[in-house]
């Protein structure tokens, strides 16, 4: 699990309502079911309209990764592609297609079979880059969907925050009610605001992080493909692809002329 993600998410949330209570403010006040409605309703209706069930349906599955991490396996990932390239240089690419089935990643397997069949280091790299394009923009519609949501919230906190003036206003003679009226109005203000600072567009940049990275591995394992098709030497292959991926694990060495 991320326990960072979770803790700052309830922390953030606790934080909130403390201040309310130390401030010698009734947490009552922050429970308005009226203006949840109309904050979290209002913006799952626009969003809906933005985009189609199925999206929306896909991006709230995605936000388990957001709290749940996946094993990092780039490692390993770079690990197989130099022991392909030497494989390959000692015995010839054909002879890589004994152990493919072996190899964990599907995307570099795949590729490493499609590098076999076709003799074009050109047309297989355009094959995969289409592929890695096509899977990026499926993956990055999740977090624009938080992003979206992030954008919505606080409008219809707006909205509510206006609704509930209204309502003041018809009963305006009542001054004893005044106040409290507007500062439950305003609740709506804190939900619109609160759930897109705190929760959507938090969500939709650690989404989008996650997507950068496994599109990043992606085309870490295209270049290797491509070079390991080339016949280019195992040791610069290793040492062109630890650069390229040395931004993201700054200590990374694979060891795999082992």
């Amino acid at each position: 699990m991320n326990f960072t993600a979770i803790f700052a998410l309830t922390f953030g949330i606790i934080l909130v309502f403390a201040s309310e209570k130390f401030d010698g403010g009734s947490l009552r006040m922050l429970i308005q079911p009226v203006a949840f409605c109309i904050v979290i309703g209002g913006s799952f209706c626009a969003s809906l309209l933005n985009f189609n069930f199925s999206t929306l349906k896909r991006a709230f599955k995605s936000v388990k990764e957001v709290f749940f991490k996946e094993e990092d396996d780039s490692k390993r990932i770079l690990e197989e592609i130099i022991q392909i390239a030497y494989f390959s240089r000692r015995n010839g690419l054909l002879a890589v297609q004994e152990f493919l089935n072996q190899v964990s990643n599907p995307f570099l397997a795949r590729g490493m079979q499609l590098a076999i069949d076709v003799d074009n280091p050109t047309l297989v790299y355009d094959i995969l880059s289409a592929e890695i394009a096509y899977e990026e923009e499926e993956e990055i519609i999740s977090s624009r969907v938080f992003e979206a949501l992030g954008g919505y919230a606080p409008t219809f906190g707006v909205v509510g925050a206006v609704i509930g003036l209204i309502q003041v206003m018809q009963d305006i003679q009542n001054l004893q009610m005044v106040g409290v009226g507007i500062a439950t109005a305003f609740v709506a203000t804190l939900y619109g605001v609160g759930f897109a600072n705190l929760i959507f567009l938090p969500i939709a940049g650690n989404l989008k992080q996650k997507t950068r990275d496994k599109i990043l591995l992606k085309e870490l394992v295209l270049q290797g493909i491509i070079s390991i098709q080339m016949q280019e030497n195992p040791a610069v292959i290793e040492e062109k692809l630890v650069a390229y991926y040395r931004f993201h694990h700054k200590t990374l060495r694979t060891g795999a002329r082992a």
